[in-house]
């Protein structure tokens, strides 16, 4: 199997995860880590027998036995080193969402399509035996007609740092870009997109809020100027809608999952149990003028799948997915594409409630501004 050279950008929390998911993937090699804390860096690499440790990614990318690079920054410093990798020569991985804005994200896009080097984002959730489930109950026909989706996230009260795990980072504008929406919102619409088959956005409105109590010391500190909770409605060309409820905080003991309904049957997508009872997986349809809710056996449709497909390792995570595809063994998955369209979605959903109106997409299209920050 072909070995596939590897460096990391960024080895804070999401960065050693990665360094970590590496480590179980039969010909991936790290070869290099880059991270402005060199000391980090430094004990990273030696945690993990890394050979070559940098402080400054552009040394990182004159490497010329790197087959891609792996970026894992916060959103606004998601632009510049993709653009910056890609036009090194180098494929890029890089983490959701593709950037702090939809003019950001298609910078990156177009880099990547003239270089001819391929872009994956980090969409974690395609990956789960629950999205395989459903691609396949809807590939195969069993919903009919898709008409209507749902998003869903919840935490009860986890708001990054002010609620005591992750940095200020998390909550600032200046790094962020955004909250609720962007950190975790991202998977759930663009999980829902990549099942709907990634349609065309014509209209969007949203809401955000930020109401809930902080202690104060953090608040200060954190300088907290996102949103706890986003939600919105996207009207798509084709007559699909999808309404959206994500938050990091909020007075309730938890959300239903996403859910699909088309004409013919309809699918549930687990919640993550955080407060309320875990909800599985499930089909819902009628058959002979009975109305069926069916549960599946996702660990035994895994182990067959396994067993009977091709390359069925390569869909076993994100990381799993990208080095399969850079080793020319699967087509990679379209994410950035999914990933742009969602942080179109995002947008959308910020200039909506900027404005108190629904807007379109071309005018989110063409109002978005770069926030990108150069290393």
């Amino acid at each position: 199997m072909e070995r596939i050279r590897i460096g990391i950008i960024g080895v804070g929390q999401i960065g050693k995860m990665h360094v970590q998911q590496y480590q179980a993937i039969p010909g991936a090699e790290l070869v290099a880590v880059c991270d402005v804390n060199e000391a980090e860096a430094q004990r990273v690499a030696g945690q993990y027998g890394i050979p070559h440790v940098y402080s400054d990614y552009r040394k990182l990318l004159e490497r010329d036995d790197l087959d891609a690079v792996d970026v894992c920054l916060h959103n606004n410093f998601h632009a510049p080193v993709t653009i910056d990798a890609l036009r090194a020569g180098k494929h890029v991985y890089c983490e959701k969402p593709i950037a702090g804005t939809y003019f950001d994200g298609q910078s990156m896009t177009a880099a990547a399509e003239e270089s001819g080097k391929k872009l994956h984002i980090q969409l974690g959730l395609l990956y789960r035996k629950e999205t395989k489930a459903a691609k396949q109950l809807i590939d195969g026909g069993m919903l009919g007609k898709l008409y209507h989706a749902r998003s869903t996230g919840f935490r009860r009260r986890n708001r990054p740092f002010v609620d005591g795990y992750g940095t200020p980072y998390f909550t600032r504008k200046e790094t962020a870009a955004g909250g609720a929406l962007l950190d975790m919102g991202v998977y759930h619409i663009s999980q829902l997109l990549y099942l709907l088959g990634n349609p065309s956005v014509e209209r969007i409105s949203g809401k955000l809020y930020q109401e809930m109590d902080m202690l104060a010391d953090r608040q200060a500190t954190s300088g907290f100027d996102v949103e706890e909770l986003a939600s919105g409605l996207v009207r798509f060309r084709d007559g699909l809608t999808l309404d959206i409820i994500e938050s990091w905080s909020i007075h309730l003991g938890g959300f239903e999952g996403s859910s699909i309904a088309g004409s013919k049957g309809g699918i549930r997508l687990p919640n993550d149990g955080s407060g309320a009872a875990a909800q599985p997986f499930s089909f819902h349809s009628t058959v002979c003028d009975i109305d069926m809710d069916s549960t599946i056996d996702l660990d035994m449709m895994d182990i067959r799948w396994h067993r009977l497909r091709e390359n069925e390792d390569a869909y076993d995570s994100s990381q799993h997915h990208w080095v399969a595809a850079l080793q020319g063994r699967v087509d990679l998955l379209p994410t950035a594409q999914i990933a742009l369209n969602t942080m179109l979605i995002s947008e959308g959903m910020y200039k909506s409630d900027e404005l108190g109106r629904e807007v379109t997409a071309e005018e989110v299209a063409e109002a978005s501004r770069s926030t990108a920050v150069k290393l």
